[in-house]
């Protein structure tokens, strides 16, 4: 995965993310809605097989790369709690 930030301002940020598709895009956009000052997440992939998908993130009172570490952190929780619940079942 890499990243390229294409636009940064104060309240906004729309940056690339190479090498990944909607699966993790969706996911993403998701869990930002649910960070407290995010007022606008969501992504577009202009092209399904050459693009990358753009991601677009406003806030308001909060920087918008405080809201994605504290999305990114969220995610990684949710992962854990998924893999241990996943675990239970495998057992």
């Amino acid at each position: 995965m890499e990243i390229n930030i294409l636009e940064e301002k104060k309240n906004r940020m729309v940056f690339e993310v190479k090498g990944e598709r909607h699966g993790f895009c969706n996911a993403l956009k998701k869990v930002l809605w649910s960070v407290k000052g995010v007022t606008v997440s969501g992504y577009n992939v202009e092209h399904p097989l050459t693009a990358s998908p753009k991601v677009i993130l406003e806030t308001e009172g909060k920087a918008p790369r405080a809201a994605l570490t504290d999305a990114v952190k969220l995610m990684g929780k949710e992962a854990d709690t998924f893999l241990k619940a996943f675990d239970k079942q495998v057992k």
